[in-house]
């Protein structure tokens, strides 16, 4: 076991990770309207599409780009994109051929977080600003399921879900595109809780002046002071391309 730490000017800070879903153009809005993130990780196959990078976390060996077909249309944009890197890329192994390629800190954030449940690329991200004690994690592109395709699902969503909920465990706050299917971030307000969705008036979450998060009926909304209401962003909340808050 190695002995590597987090980069400590990482503490505190806002990152964004931006991944091949399609609310990543959540990610893309948010640049059109000037928001900043200390740093933006990108996620496999983003590091051909966006512009400024701080990390990549690509999981897999680079010879899996490199030396094979098995990354299908993206092979042949990453075999341009990998050894031109100059950022970080972590992934499970080194190759010479990647000269910015370090091997991800596997021990050290096992060891920090307690847990070995790392299933996607995704959430070795999450928990890698988990371990760097970041204070606040902005995702887009990260969707897994899609209203228009209900027959098609990727693999990770809980992976994913289980990391954001031991980082909103820390203080740390989370941001999901308001496109993205993750937390069920783009399902109507009134539509979250089961069960009270089949109610004409039924409750519904909100955030409170003090940043805690509520219940009332639909109806009392309006009523309580300085409410934000969870899943509705406007003018009075957030940026509309802003990431709605858990």
């Amino acid at each position: 076991m190695s002995d590597r730490t987090p980069e400590s000017y990482l503490e505190g800070k806002s990152i964004a990770i931006v991944a091949m879903g399609q609310s990543q153009i959540d990610f893309h809005l948010s640049q059109a309207h000037s928001v900043e993130f200390y740093e933006v990780w990108a996620i496999n196959a983003m590091i051909g599409i966006i512009p400024l990078i701080d990390r990549a976390f690509i999981l897999d060996p680079m010879s899996r780009f490199l030396d094979t077909e098995d990354a299908g249309p993206m092979t042949e944009m990453m075999r341009r994109e990998l050894p031109r890197a100059d950022y970080p890329i972590y992934s499970c192994e080194l190759d010479d051929r990647v000269l910015t390629a370090q091997e991800y800190p596997l021990e050290e954030v096992i060891g920090y977080s307690g847990t070995g449940y790392l299933n996607n690329t995704v959430a070795y991200a999450i928990a890698y600003a988990l371990w760097s004690k970041v204070s606040q994690i902005s995702i887009f592109g990260v969707d897994f399921t899609y209203k228009t395709n209900m027959h098609f699902a990727e693999a990770g969503r809980a992976c994913v879900e289980f990391w954001i909920s031991k980082c909103i465990s820390k203080n740390i706050n989370i941001g999901i595109a308001p496109s993205s299917s993750l937390l069920d971030t783009d399902i109507e307000i009134k539509e979250k809780l089961y069960g009270y969705h089949r109610l004409d008036n039924p409750k519904v979450t909100y955030q409170d002046s003090n940043g805690k998060i509520k219940a009332c009926y639909w109806s009392d909304l309006d009523k309580q002071e300085e409410s934000k209401p969870v899943g509705i962003i406007n003018r009075n909340d957030l940026n509309p391309v802003e990431p709605n808050k858990y």
